[in-house]
């Protein structure tokens, strides 16, 4: 084969796998984190985080709380045994956590409602500034009132726990200390290694 065809036949080739490579790199840097989404029937809620309102759970909104020593009701009742937590403070804690379900369900299903009522305008095409407002305010003021129900509840714990209680409930619970070498007394080891991603 004479050289100058290799030569172009080469240089053809290496622009053609150079533009190949380069269209299908823009193609997946368009590829959006949020495909799949567009299949649910509330598109700013998983199936996940209905569930997790409609039961009432934390939602990961007591964070500030819970990560800074303020102990939350629902772990305390799960933590009970490991704790050695009195009659007296079981049946304390036992009321504040009945009170926060009641209240985060509740606001958890306006939560889900204004939701729906935002991606039920969007749906309908029917929405200008001042309805798209509102809807945002209602579904923050039920966020809000959630978030208040939990960590509010947080704050009602400390004084029925000794500060040793709270200092272990923070080792269980993983915080304050490595948990990888650092393994409560009555959890299995390896378990808790992996519980918590130790290597």
């Amino acid at each position: 084969m004479n050289p100058i065809i290799s030569i172009t036949i080469g240089l053809s080739m290496a622009v053609f796998s150079t533009q190949l490579f380069a269209q299908e790199s823009a193609n997946s840097s368009h590829a959006s984190p949020y495909a799949g989404f567009e299949t649910r029937a509330i598109k700013s809620l998983s199936e996940a985080d209905i569930e997790e309102l409609r039961r009432g759970g934390g939602w990961g909104l007591a964070l500030p709380a819970e990560l800074n020593g303020v102990p939350g009701p629902a772990h305390l009742l799960e933590l009970k045994n490991e704790m050695g937590l009195s009659p007296e403070q079981i049946a304390a804690i036992e009321e504040i956590f009945t009170e926060m379900q009641a209240e985060a369900t509740m606001f958890g299903e306006q939560l889900i409602a204004a939701e729906q009522a935002i991606e039920e305008a969007f749906v309908s095409g029917n929405l200008g500034d001042d309805r798209l407002r509102v809807l945002i305010e209602d579904a923050e003021t039920a966020r809000a009132n959630l978030r208040f129900v939990h960590l509010s509840r947080h704050l009602l714990t400390p004084p029925l726990l000794t500060e040793d209680q709270i200092v272990l409930y923070k080792t269980l619970r993983g915080y304050g200390s490595d948990p990888c070498t650092n393994v409560p007394e009555g959890h299995d080891a390896d378990k808790w290694r992996q519980h918590n991603g130790c290597e």
